[in-house]
């Protein structure tokens, strides 16, 4: 399965980058492959590309605010979570996405 995600909270600092890191670390623990790309004080990082964004089988979106180019993703199966369950809980997330 192939994921890609995108990460944002409302100051774009640290928990922005934690969902990140925990999407991440626990993906590859668990044998899924996943791309992240987070929106930040920075602006977008790591940005997802089309060719990311066409083979993946789902997206995770970790925001709580509004997405930029959120546009891209339109015909995708999203899941949307909050930035704080995907801190406390990515492998549930990961979990459910695996089915």
């Amino acid at each position: 399965m192939k994921i890609v995600a995108v990460t944002a909270c409302p100051t774009g600092i640290a928990h922005t980058y934690m969902a990140a890191e925990r999407l991440e670390r626990t993906a590859k623990k668990m044998g899924l492959d996943i791309k992240v790309e987070t929106q930040g004080a920075m602006g977008i990082e790591n940005e997802l590309d089309q060719g990311d964004i066409a083979r993946a089988d789902i997206v995770i979106f970790a925001a709580d605010i509004a997405l930029q180019k959120r546009e891209r993703f339109d015909g995708l199966k999203i899941v949307e979570v909050s930035v704080r369950e995907a801190i406390k809980d990515p492998e549930g997330i990961l979990k459910k996405l695996a089915g």
